[in-house]
């Protein structure tokens, strides 16, 4: 179950380093996250992290453990997408 818990520190990783982009001055590019972040940031990532898990257990459940490696693939992209967000906006902080 190693894809398992690379998915979940994953997804640890795009929370928090969505957050504090958010708290720097970024936006949230995805329609349809932004649209759950309208009951607030915290609560509408809270609430996409619970949808992918959900769409991470429908995946072991109909045995494609590869449709998650291709998305931990994915949300490693987006993780570096985020930090690399998040040192030019606080280069403009610091600055």
């Amino acid at each position: 179950m190693r894809v398992l818990e690379l998915f979940a520190f994953l997804q640890l990783l795009d929370f928090l380093t969505t957050v504090v982009g958010i708290r720097l001055g970024a936006q949230e590019l995805s329609p349809f996250i932004r649209w759950l972040m309208s009951v607030g940031p915290i609560t509408g990532l809270t609430l996409a992290k619970f949808l992918a898990f959900g769409l991470a257990g429908a995946c072991l459940y109909l045995k494609r453990p590869r449709v998650l490696v291709r998305v931990n693939y994915f949300f490693a992209a987006l993780v570096t997408w985020n930090l690399a967000n998040i040192l030019v906006l606080a280069s403009r902080v610091v600055l």
